[in-house]
């Protein structure tokens, strides 16, 4: 990879539509925040916090992710882990992101949801004061817990709807597909949110799972599901409904054998909106930039493409469409007057 390609993408400017805030829980900020709440941690360094990040599948993965939150305890713990990633994102040439939380994860240990959502909220505020990065928040509900408990979670985010944008689906995909959330997600369309949900890659069922996503709950957008390029019927209605997806390459690579970037490139040539996001990247090393250029590399993309991935998150994101024009002139304008003299992937 280049180093004029390199310093191009990172100032790209990007939107961000996949990134779960509990997943920029840096070790660093880890430990800041366990000293905080007076926790105590099994890991003494930031290596070892590091050494358990083995994962080969969602499951393992899980098993990691959710036990490391419980540091995340008052309402200016969660405003400092947002605050942390947003910064990183402006540096990542991020303009616009609108960020996945999973309050059941912090409710379910005793933490108020207002404690959450207000952490969030501030960090949000900050950063567009201070980086001008426009920022928005999607709710996510936890597919391994009950109906019951998500269309309670909803209810209870009824107070604060005006800071959350849209709802999701994530989590243990194994036994818990989009149907049994079918009237949680039906409820928050009649309130206003806009609908997403999480269809990983090489799930069981995963086909499946995206047909039900987008035939009999309606989403708005998908994340991951690249799986889609396996039913032709299905890749056809997506176009037509003009539905984005939030792919994320490196996490791909650590939860199955590759990136997917056969499955990215086919859907990109086939004009759909897909786009490049970095889903959890305290785990996976990896932030916006980085995945572009790792899915560069590895599917042989020229700098155009990136250009279109950029222009992708843009139009697959839930901005409003005067917004949306300026930041595709932004676009038009970085590229007229960066653009490396070279733009094939070297």
């Amino acid at each position: 990879m280049s180093t004029d390609l390199a310093a191009f993408v990172r100032g790209l400017p990007k939107a961000e539509l996949h990134l779960h805030l509990e997943g920029t829980l840096e070790p660093e900020l880890k430990f800041r925040l366990a000293q905080r709440n007076g926790i105590e941690l099994p890991e003494r360094t930031v290596e070892e916090v590091k050494q358990t990040y083995k994962f080969h599948d969602l499951t393992s993965f899980l098993q990691v992710y959710y036990p490391a939150m419980r540091v995340l305890r008052q309402s200016q713990d969660f405003e400092d882990l947002a605050f942390a990633y947003l910064t990183r994102a402006h540096a990542d040439g991020i303009r616009h992101v609108e960020m996945f939380f999973d309050p059941q994860a912090h409710t379910g240990r005793g933490v108020e949801f207002g404690a959450v959502i207000s952490g969030y909220r501030s960090a949000i505020v900050r950063a567009r004061r201070e980086f001008g990065i426009s920022a928005e928040l999607i709710l996510c509900f936890l597919r391994d817990y009950s109906a019951e408990y998500a269309m309670a979670t909803l209810l209870e985010a009824l107070p604060y709807k005006d800071w959350i944008i849209g709802v999701g689906l994530d989590s243990d995909e194994r036994g818990n597909p989009p149907s049994k959330f079918a009237a949680v997600f039906e409820r928050a369309r009649r309130e206003g949110f806009l609908l997403t949900m999480h269809c990983d890659i090489d799930q069981e069922g995963s086909v499946e799972h995206i047909r039900q996503a987008l035939e009999d709950i309606g989403v708005d957008r998908i994340d991951h599901g690249t799986n889609i390029v396996e039913d032709e019927r299905l890749v056809e209605l997506a176009e037509t409904k003009g539905i984005g997806f939030t792919c994320c390459p490196v996490s791909n690579s650590f939860v199955t054998e590759q990136m997917k970037s056969t499955e990215i490139r086919t859907l990109l040539d086939r004009g759909l909106a897909v786009t490049v996001n970095s889903d959890d990247p305290a785990y996976f090393g990896a932030y916006a930039a980085d995945n572009y250029l790792a899915l560069a590399a590895n599917a042989n993309l020229d700098l155009d493409r990136l250009v279109e991935l950029a222009k992708n998150s843009f139009r697959a994101s839930w901005l409003t469409p005067g917004r949306l024009d300026g930041f595709l002139r932004e676009i038009d304008d970085y590229v007229a007057a960066h653009r490396p003299s070279g733009s094939e992937i070297a």
